[in-house]
């Protein structure tokens, strides 16, 4: 009902309420109502009561003889006059706008009000035949409409007016997708709420999808959240199944393969040339690719191989086995926007995932470089160790003017802040040397190597410490191999997963300290792996990558190259995989053979595995493509020709 209608209704039935209580009764007309007031007294009323019947008039009025549940006409008047008050007080809160009385009450008064009346439209039949036929109507419209009131204060939702439309927004924001869908089905004020894109939004951004993004991006969340999880369930299936396009990235006047680091799109190789190339899956004719070096280095005959390379959303860097350090921007490439040379060759190079940080080690000295606000970098530390530095990382979601490393010097694990003066000794255990680390935002993991008695309880082990007490949480492992590669950073919150030289991928959950997982994998060791919150990606020492399915523990699918898999990273649609080869300077078994760098089977590969929605699509653009035969070599014999139904079902045609 409009606003103005309820308002008008409130008036008449206000006016109606102080009329006469003889305009009131329906049951019989005015006159016939006075004779039998004046013919019976109150005592004569209760006998008739008690006798359920008394005499028909000769003339006028209504039939009296007609019987309304075992009471006369009359008699249900004066009943319907005791029980005015009641009526009063609800038809007064319906005046005075409250909407929510007792369900109970509502629920008698709306059964009492129905009975009455059939039962005195079946008593005054006669009677409302002869009146006039637009006053029954007028009467009928509001006796009905008073009906349909009392039934819309059960219907109508409590807070659609009692409530602000802010706060019952903030009652529905802590339901789900399929509990707002149940309460757009209540009615029309729930349905405005439950499609409120303000909600949609935060159930977008609650499940990982568009996590850059602001309200005014979209005119509709709720379309854009199902097309991401339509989405989400193709690609899932894609991965079950292999179905998708494979690519491999290959720079023929690189020679052999030295190192390869990937980040979200981005993919950075170094090579025994010297040389350092960069690919943008995204936009692969992108002029960042051709990264060039220092003009030390590359002035130098012959040139120092690449050693280590390293690459983030913004920055890439590589460091030589002269012991030059470069840092190029993505954006941009061409040449280093940063430059810097040791005097020992770099053991170790990492690069903060997220922030403008470089950290190297050369034996036991380590430096730490960051970029300042307007734009120019700088050496912020400097310290040296007892030992020789093997590993370590940079601790993701740390400020640049805060950064924060963990590095691994024999049996000895540190923290290193460049705002105290040395760094912090975490762990150390004579003879237990660390074999490999990895730090997310709050925890720090690394694998002990047990020698001696300490392998009767239970082997090597994992320990994991808070970065926040700086003490140990949990200790997960109890192998009797070394492990040789762990994943905390880029693992699912809560979970760890590890490789083991035993030949097993481990998955452990760092709350608990409890097993969720062990596979049976590579029959070389396991090189590298990375999780998710439903499957794994292992690479072994033999060449081979498997996916498996965390939950039922299966081999989804597996995918052979040769040379070890030394490198396993993947995102929501994308697997990028490098099998590197440990012999980076290969020889024939005489010496006039050839130089066996020119082929294919001694370089070692990088595969790029898609597996969004489009990546069949007849748009899809291949490898072969993508070149623009500026340089010779793209026309040499070893050129991969695909067509574009090739799918992942077996080997690259270039195999």
């Amino acid at each position: 009902m409009a606003e103005n209608d309820l308002a008008a209704f409130r008036e008449r039935w206000k006016r109606e309420l102080s009329s006469k209580k003889g305009e009131q009764r329906l049951v019989c007309a005015p006159s016939s109502s006075r004779d039998i007031d004046d013919q019976l007294g109150q005592r004569d009323l209760k006998n008739l009561n008690k006798a359920g019947s008394y005499s028909k008039p000769e003339e006028g009025g209504c039939t009296e003889h007609v019987r309304v549940g075992g009471k006369p006409a009359a008699l249900a008047a004066a009943a319907e006059t005791e029980d005015q008050p009641q009526y009063v007080s609800i038809a007064s809160s319906l005046l005075d706008g409250r909407t929510s009385p007792l369900l109970d009450r509502i629920e008698e008064e709306r059964s009492r009000r129905k009975r009455q009346y059939h039962n005195m439209t079946n008593v005054c039949s006669s009677s409302l035949q002869q009146q006039p036929q637009g006053k029954v109507k007028k009467e009928e419209e509001l006796v009905d409409q008073l009906i349909q009131d009392l039934n819309e204060v059960n219907d109508i939702p409590f807070f659609d007016i009692e409530l602000p439309y802010e706060i019952a927004l903030k009652i529905f924001q802590y339901l789900n997708c399929a509990e707002l869908g149940r309460c757009a089905q209540v009615s029309r004020a729930w349905r405005v709420l439950a499609e409120d894109s303000v909600l949609w939004f935060k159930l977008c951004v609650r499940d990982g999808y568009h996590q850059n993004a602001s309200m005014s991006d979209s005119p509709c969340w709720k379309s854009m959240l199902r097309d991401c999880r339509n989405s989400s369930k193709t690609v899932r299936f894609n991965w079950k199944n292999r179905v998708g396009s494979i690519s491999q990235l290959q720079f023929e006047l690189g020679k052999v393969l030295c190192d390869v680091s990937s980040y979200d799109n981005f993919v950075l190789a170094g090579y025994m040339s010297g040389d350092v190339r960069l690919w943008d899956t995204l936009h692969w004719d992108s002029t960042a690719s051709y990264l060039k070096a220092n003009s030390l280095s590359a002035n130098t005959e012959p040139r120092p191989h690449v050693s280590h390379v390293q690459v983030n959303g913004t920055l890439a860097a590589a460091a030589y086995e002269d012991g030059c350090v470069d840092l190029w921007s993505t954006e941009t490439g061409g040449e280093p926007i940063y430059h810097y040379q040791t005097p020992g060759r770099i053991q170790v190079l990492s690069l903060s995932p997220d922030s403008p940080v470089l950290i190297s080690a050369t034996g036991s000295d380590v430096r730490l470089d960051c970029a300042k606000d307007c734009g120019y970098w700088r050496t912020v530390c400097q310290t040296q160790l007892p030992k020789t530095v093997e590993s370590m990382t940079l601790v993701p979601g740390r400020d640049q003017q805060c950064p924060l490393a963990a590095l691994a010097a024999g049996e000895s694990m540190y923290l290193l802040d460049p705002r105290e003066e040395e760094p912090l000794m975490l762990h150390s255990v004579y003879g237990h040397p660390v074999t490999c680390l990895d730090a997310s935002e709050s925890h720090v993991a690394f694998g002990v190597k047990r020698t001696g008695w300490a392998m009767h309880d239970g082997g090597n082990k994992i320990h994991i410490y808070s970065l926040e007490t700086r003490k140990p949480t949990v200790s997960v492992g109890n192998s009797p191999g070394d492990f040789t590669c762990i994943n905390l950073r880029d693992s699912s919150p809560h979970l760890l997963v590890c490789g083991n030289k035993d030949r097993r991928v481990r998955v452990f959950d760092i709350r608990s300290g409890s097993s969720v997982a062990s596979l049976y994998a590579h029959h070389l060791g396991v090189t590298s792996v990375q999780a998710d919150d439903w499957k794994i990606v292992s690479g072994g020492g033999e060449g081979l990558v498997c996916v498996w399915e965390m939950r039922m523990g299966a081999k989804l699918w597996e995918m052979h190259n040769r040379h070890p898999v030394r490198h396993v990273r993947f995102n929501t649609s994308t697997l990028v995989t490098a099998n590197i080869p440990d012999d980076k300077s290969p020889r024939g078994a005489c010496i006039t053979d050839d130089d066996l760098t020119a082929h294919r089977r001694h370089r070692g590969v990088i595969c790029h595995y898609d597996f969004s929605e489009d990546a069949l699509s007849q748009d899809h653009i291949l490898p072969i493509c993508r070149s623009d035969y500026i340089e010779s070599y793209g026309y040499n014999y070893n050129i991969s020709l695909a067509v574009p139904y090739d799918r992942l079902s077996g080997s690259h045609p270039s195999q």
